[in-house]
């Protein structure tokens, strides 16, 4: 019988699980039950987005702003505490970009690459991808705090899965890979040093696949995962379960 990989949920781990995120667990855990009844064999499987430029932003948001706070001295189940701090990082960035607009007449373009805030968000992601050990460890403890509150939501909706990736394991193979491309020529590299694929050539656009400092997008982690997932499992079929904001990616 064929063996059918099913993706679904696919949280960050910057804010709590949203409607989207409800109806892709259902519909995965749905679509799981359905192919398996129909005589497939099914693992059920999820990525976990936990390393990038936005958790960064809820975790700098943390030390700027957050006394100290955990889910425990809040009262607050911790995937929502993160949140918040998103929440919060996203609205001093939005008054700093206003703020640079006016008094230094920039355009918002302008504003947003000049942004100090940001540009710490930016320098912290490079410090998680140096292994800094302080970033290590304050990234594994907010971590742990938004599994714990994802794991209730799970066992509320009824849903599981069968194995768990992490973009944090994934994205140093899906890296590997592309320098690989580019190596045999299929991807290109710009002046600033960033990496792309051009897929002008099948309707689409360029894709950057790693930035000019090196570091990894959502794209080069997929790319990194789906060659462990087919190492690690002898894949016939797999299944995205996304929203359609996701279709083009």
């Amino acid at each position: 019988s064929p063996l059918v990989m099913i993706e679904y949920s696919s949280p960050n781990t910057n804010k709590p699980l949203h409607l989207g995120h409800v109806r892709n667990n259902l519909l995965g855990f749905s679509l799981a039950n359905i192919m398996e009844a129909n005589g497939n064999k099914v693992i059920k499987t999820n990525i976990v987005n936990d390393r990038g430029i936005h958790i960064c932003k809820s975790m700098l948001a943390w030390l700027k702003w957050g006394n100290g706070v955990t889910p425990e001295s809040a009262g607050k189940k911790g995937d929502h505490l993160i949140g918040d701090f998103y929440v919060a990082f996203d609205k001093h960035y939005k008054a700093e970009i206003k703020q640079l607009v006016e008094e230094k007449h920039m355009t918002e373009e302008e504003a947003e690459k000049a942004s100090p805030l940001m540009a710490e968000a930016r320098a912290m992601l490079k410090k998680w991808e140096d292994g800094d050990q302080e970033v290590r460890a304050l990234w594994k403890r907010m971590n742990s705090w938004v599994y714990a509150g994802f794991d209730e939501t799970y066992k509320r909706l009824g849903v599981s899965f069968d194995k768990i990736y992490y973009e944090s394991n994934t994205y140093l193979e899906g890296k590997k890979k592309v320098l690989e491309g580019l190596k045999k020529g299929l991807f290109y590299k710009k002046e600033d040093g960033s990496v792309w694929a051009d897929l002008t050539g099948d309707g689409l656009d360029q894709k950057l696949l790693l930035r000019s400092d090196g570091t990894s997008v959502y794209m080069t982690q997929d790319i990194g995962t789906a060659e462990l997932r087919f190492a690690d499992y002898p894949i016939d079929k797999m299944i995205y379960v996304v929203g359609n904001e996701q279709n083009y990616h």
